[in-house]
């Protein structure tokens, strides 16, 4: 009978492989990984697609009302912006994804929002204005 330390070589060697394979895997980034905060292409993408309108300093309304702190935030509710009724009546709160949808496709979102004639951006956009207002203050 054989003891653990006496097993044949070829099982330590295919363990000792196995466990080079799986921390090579694990050190591979994932394609789903959340862009990083600091990514000047998160910034740009806000730049140009929001800016205009919004703002992510707080208080700071515009056309659009600010952004500051939307992530947590009941869709219509902030004080001192004139809302859609839509809007207002839209009865969810903001998280990442929410928000990502509506930046696409704002119509399917909340049907009669104010965003018009804005028509939304392409998914990637709204995943990197996503992680800039995250890392801007939108929580």
């Amino acid at each position: 009978m054989q003891s653990r330390l006496q097993k044949p070589p070829s099982t330590w060697l295919r363990a000792i492989a196995g466990a080079g394979a799986l921390t090579l895997l694990l050190s591979i980034p994932s394609p789903l990984a959340q862009q990083p905060a600091s990514d000047d292409s998160a910034q740009q993408a806000f730049n140009n697609s929001c800016r205009t309108c919004h703002s992510v300093k707080e208080g700071d309304n515009r056309l659009g009302p600010n952004l500051s702190k939307i992530i947590g935030r009941k869709a219509g509710s902030l004080p001192n912006y004139n809302y859609s009724p839509s809007m207002k009546e839209a009865g969810f709160v903001w998280d990442p994804d929410k928000l990502a949808r509506f930046m696409v496709k704002p119509d399917e979102v909340v049907s009669g929002n104010k965003m018009q004639p804005y028509g939304g951006v392409s998914a990637d956009e709204a995943a990197k204005v996503v992680a800039y207002l995250q890392s801007a203050g939108g929580r």
